[in-house]
């Protein structure tokens, strides 16, 4: 029997190695069910399930295999499923091999080079708290055979400095500011987008010197060496701190694991017609039935959730590639239909080619719980017992919303603008660390984190915060994502704010505050102010009649 075989086969069983969009019979084909849903849910994580489900749907999907959670938390599973494959009998060699067939491209080919995602995927979302690793494949060796691939020498060198860089950082351990600091210097003020191939490729080696010095050995250019060893921090991510803690507040079990999905790359670092974006389907503040995205052009998916970039919305996506915004809005309506929910999703434009990466269902306010439900019930999307239980306990004090008071007698002007990520209004005192953060709510005080990047690492700092304000980051990365969860207010991507970390200081503008002095974060307006705001309550009485007529309907028979 062939490995193929054997996993279609395999594929309708728990704890399977899976296949998804690689032109033969993908997991479970012709299986239905909750139960199945469930089934395959637990074993092969939520976000490789969805992927499946997008892939059915014929919606745009890089073929992929997927490692299964039971691998993840037994440590000598996790050895076999990982660093096996050396040796050409690991886990990960028939799925790979099923995606070399499907693509036509093979790991380590000099001429034609398949490059790989590796990500990780609980059975529940745990946005940003483990790792994904881009762009796996690339080595001196393979180089030559992706530019012939693209004709696209900045893609090339840009993909192989990326590659080094979070290799070092998740895999080897490396500081990642000795990375950072490299392209700074290089940079010279300017966005890295701007940076040329023959920059790109001097800072490539450069990285490479540096990996070495850090180290202790060489960057890997076995591309066989560089998977196995981004499955295993994959993995091992599941036990990092922040996944941990995570876990801990929301009560999910730490048995559950995660499982790792390799997934063929598509590129949204190709020029000015590519890029990458996160979005949802329905404003997750307020529940408005629009699209609401970030994008950047020319950039990776990582630029946009890490937290390290600030990102545009989607006027400019519309403005430029119209076709690639009319396909999001069409794959965004689907996704709703089939979900039966408001979708948090990411996607790549690779040259003016949409790709769907990623789907879910998108944490958001109560506010925005309530109209969304109350509007996929109107829409004839889900039924009325369903909309009655999502609405469940929202009642006026649950969707009071704390709006700042502005009176004509002493108008109140702000201190700088961000973009909004999470509505309400949040007055604390600065914190500038999670040290700070955590001491003060210990001794219960309010606390604003005032942070250069929205960074998961700064959950447990964002746990003790009232609300968090940055100077990087996009409305939809994680950190903002888990914020949004966590009901704190977030602000993010203040250019003006400036951070000076010696000092404790925070400057915007002419303004200078000390780490201590008292802020108001406006998640409505998207704005913050010195000092503490008058604050007053006001209530959706439409939303609120609407629940209303909505509890009123009696059961269907």
């Amino acid at each position: 029997m062939s490995a193929l075989k054997a996993l279609s086969i395999e594929a309708a069983l728990p704890n399977a190695v899976y296949l998804i969009g690689c032109g033969t019979e993908d997991v479970g084909a012709g299986q239905h069910g909750e139960d199945f849903v469930q089934a395959c849910a637990s074993s092969m994580g939520f976000k490789a399930w969805n992927l499946l489900r997008m892939a059915r749907l014929a919606l745009p999907v890089p073929p992929a295999f997927v490692l299964g959670t039971r691998y993840c938390v037994d440590p000598a599973a996790r050895a076999q499923a990982a660093g096996a494959g050396l040796s050409g009998t690991g886990l990960w060699q028939a799925g790979l091999q099923a995606l070399e067939r499907s693509t036509g491209l093979r790991l380590g080919d000099a001429r034609r080079p398949l490059l790989l995602s590796v990500r990780s995927g609980a059975p529940v979302s745990m946005p940003g708290m483990m790792e994904t690793l881009l762009n796996i494949g690339l080595c001196d060796a393979t180089v030559g055979g992706l530019l012939r691939q693209t004709g696209n020498p900045r893609l090339v060198w840009d993909a192989y400095r990326r590659l080094i860089a979070s290799y070092g950082e998740v895999v080897a351990g490396l500081p990642a500011q000795c990375f950072e600091a490299a392209t700074e210097a290089l940079c010279a003020g300017r966005d890295e987008r701007a940076l040329d191939f023959a920059e790109l490729r001097t800072l490539t080696q450069r990285f490479l010197e540096l990996y070495a010095q850090q180290a202790g050995q060489p960057f890997p250019q076995q591309p066989a060496t560089q998977l196995a060893g981004a499955i295993e921090a994959v993995f091992a991510s599941w036990q990092s701190t922040k996944a941990c803690e995570y876990r801990r507040l929301n009560h999910i079990a730490d048995d559950i694991g995660t499982a790792v999905t390799v997934q063929r790359m598509v590129f949204g670092n190709a020029g000015g017609q590519s890029g990458a974006g996160v979005g949802f389907t329905r404003d997750p503040a307020s529940g408005e039935a629009a699209l609401w995205v970030d994008f950047l052009f020319n950039a990776q998916g990582e630029d946009v959730v890490s937290g390290r970039r600030s990102a545009n919305g989607h006027d400019e996506l519309a403005a430029v590639l119209p076709e690639v915004w009319q396909a999001l809005k069409d794959a965004a309506h689907q996704l709703e239909q089939a979900m039966g929910d408001m979708q948090d999703f990411e996607f790549t434009v690779e040259q003016g080619q949409l790709f769907m990466l990623q789907t879910r269902s998108g944490k958001r306010t109560p506010r925005a719980t309530a109209r969304i439900a109350l509007d996929l019930f109107d829409e004839g999307v889900i039924a009325q017992p369903l909309a009655q239980q999502r609405t469940a306990g929202l009642d006026r004090q649950a969707l009071a919303c704390p709006c700042v008071r502005n009176t004509a007698s002493v108008p109140l002007v702000p201190l700088g603008r961000a973009a909004s990520a999470s509505s309400g209004v949040a007055i604390g005192e600065i914190a500038l660390d999670a040290v700070r953060a955590q001491a003060r709510h210990a001794a219960g005080v309010a606390v604003v984190l005032v942070r250069r990047d929205a960074e998961t690492g700064d959950f447990t700092a964002l746990e003790s915060s009232v609300g968090l304000l940055t100077q990087r980051g996009a409305r939809t990365s994680h950190a903002a994502v888990v914020a949004r969860q966590l009901g704190k207010v977030c602000l993010v991507g203040c250019s003006e704010l400036q951070i000076d970390e010696a000092a404790r200081t925070v400057t915007v503008g002419d303004a200078l505050l000390h780490e201590g002095d008292l802020l108001t974060l406006d998640g409505n307006e998207g704005v913050f102010y010195a000092g503490e705001a008058q604050v007053e309550l006001e209530y959706p009485q439409d939303l609120l009649a609407r629940l209303d007529a909505l509890r009123q309907l009696s059961a269907p028979c």
